[in-house]
Formats: C-alpha cells, structure tokens, sequence
C-alpha cells in the first residue's frame, strides 16, 4: 500500500506522490512500480477507485462531487475553484506541498474531453515536479522549461513522439532520427512517430512540451 504522509522534505530530497483519477481502472502492471516511497492521492472520485483496488489513500482531493464523502470524512481537501480542474487544482497543490515527482493514473477511458483535459492540466501544472500520465501501452512526460535538458530511456529503434502543448521558439532534441536544432514548435503532428537511434533522448524547450514514450 502507499506510505502515509511524511514530513515536508529537506532541500534536494525526492518526495513522490502517486494521483489517482476517476478514469479507466489502471492494471496492476501500471500502478505495481509506482507505489514505493510514493504517498498515494485520489484526485475526487479516483479514491474509492484506490482503494477498490486495495490501496492506501492518504487524502482525497478536487471539488468532491463524485467521491463518497462519508466514507472520507475526515481525509478530504476540497479544492473548490471551478475555473480549473481537480487534477489541475491537485497538481499545483501537491507541488506548492514540496513534493517533485508526481505520478498520475487512472486518467484515461471516458469523455474525450477529459482525455485532453489531462494534457491541459500538464500545461496548467506550474514548474517544480516532474510530471508523468501513465497509460496502459505508454508514459506522457511533461517537459517544462524550467527544468532544462530532460533525458528519457528510448531503446535504439524505439518510436517516441513529442507534442507542444505552447508554442515553442526553440526546441532542441537529440537522440533521433528527426532531430531538432533551436527549432520552432507548435501543437501539430510534426513530433509524432519519431525513432531513437541510441539508448537514450534528450530533449529541451522554451514552452511546455509532452514526450510520450512506450511503456517497457
């Protein structure tokens, strides 16, 4: 199960959370490497889907209008602004908490709106905390640029795709058949389906891009 909630971290230390959403119910292949050391979050709803699934959720979080609140009484945050979504409001919440490495599942099946609100709430998220969406065939990374160069293990031959959730002046990416050199970027298909021609792709940007990379 995940661990209960610790004490802020020092300076420099990784604090991992674990936000389940009220989506598609993740395998247990998906959700089994994620638990260790990760304190785990129901984003509303997606905590009785935790715990369905036997695990520990440590508080509940969003506007709470699809989640049974008497089961939670008394482990609840209600982030009550309309003008985001509970896993926007849950992000920002987690990162302004310290914690740098967020994991998110059971964010997909449903409303194709929620499916794109999930990369809106990428975008919306502020810098601080390395962001994944796990899927069942894949793994979205958030790319902020704050964060500088970001590597991803690609195994040579592998496809990736990179989408540009702002525009982008300058994109710099390495290890792969289509490369790119300070080149500009915008939400299109242009990063979609590229190969790695190492071990390893590095990549950098002025605006918020997402690197989908295939589950291993």
């Amino acid at each position: 199960s995940c661990s209960r909630a610790k004490s802020p971290p020092a300076r420099g230390d990784e604090l991992r959370a674990l936000l389940w959403c009220n989506g598609q119910q993740p395998s247990k292949t998906v959700v089994e490497g994620l638990l260790e050391g990760a304190v785990c979050f129901g984003v509303d709803g997606g905590a009785d889907r935790a715990a369905e699934a036997g695990y520990e959720v440590e508080q509940v979080l969003g506007d709470l209008d699809s989640v049974d609140s008497d089961r939670w009484r008394d482990r609840t945050y209600e982030l009550a602004d309309q003008s985001s979504s509970d896993l926007a409001k849950s992000l920002s919440l987690l990162i302004e908490r310290g914690y740098n490495e967020i994991d998110i599942v059971g964010s997909d099946g449903g409303a194709t709106s929620h499916f794109l609100g999930s990369w809106a709430a990428l975008c919306e998220a502020p810098p601080g905390a390395v962001i994944r969406l796990h899927h069942e065939d894949s793994v979205t990374h958030r790319v902020h640029p704050q964060e500088g160069e970001r590597e991803f293990a690609v195994r040579s031959g592998g496809e990736f795709s990179v989408f540009a959730l702002t525009p982008c002046r300058s994109v710099h990416l390495h290890g792969a058949r289509w490369e790119m050199d300070g080149a500009p970027m915008t939400l299109s298909t242009e990063g979609l389906h590229n190969v790695a021609s190492g071990e390893s792709v590095r990549i950098k940007a002025d605006g918020v891009l997402v690197v989908i990379v295939p589950q291993n």
